[in-house]
């Protein structure tokens, strides 16, 4: 499966931004989704994941502001993110996990297919 992130942006502390993972190869309804982010100069953080399910999980520091839901028709994965803060400031990447059950699996190795990347820039 094939992925592309999009939708970021440079914005303003305490806006919005909805970022997209669109898949192309196979349906994403097979695979968990998951949202991860680096900011400059630290390492590959989790931040949301959908099951198959639907089910969702948030990393702490997102938890009330971001959420994460999947459009199986247009065989999308969307993060919402609201309330939008400087830390937030990073290159969010999407990523499939083939892992079938509803734990939340939070580690990079543990996705097996990986987006690109797009930045999101939060201004104080």
């Amino acid at each position: 499966v094939q992925l592309q992130a999009y939708g970021g942006g440079l914005v303003q502390a305490g806006d919005s931004l909805r970022l997209s993972c669109a898949a192309s190869g196979r349906t994403f309804s097979a695979y968990a989704v998951g949202w991860f982010r680096q900011a400059p100069g630290k390492g590959r953080e989790f931040v949301a994941r959908v099951s198959r399910s639907a089910r969702t999980y948030y990393a702490d520091s997102v938890k009330g502001r971001f959420t994460i839901s999947r459009d199986r028709a247009k065989n999308t994965v969307y993060l919402q993110m609201n309330s939008l803060k400087p830390e937030d400031t990073a290159v969010y990447y999407c990523a499939a996990d083939p892992y079938y059950g509803s734990v939340a699996r939070t580690a990079e190795r543990e996705y097996d297919y990986w987006g690109q990347g797009t930045q999101v820039t939060v201004s104080s």
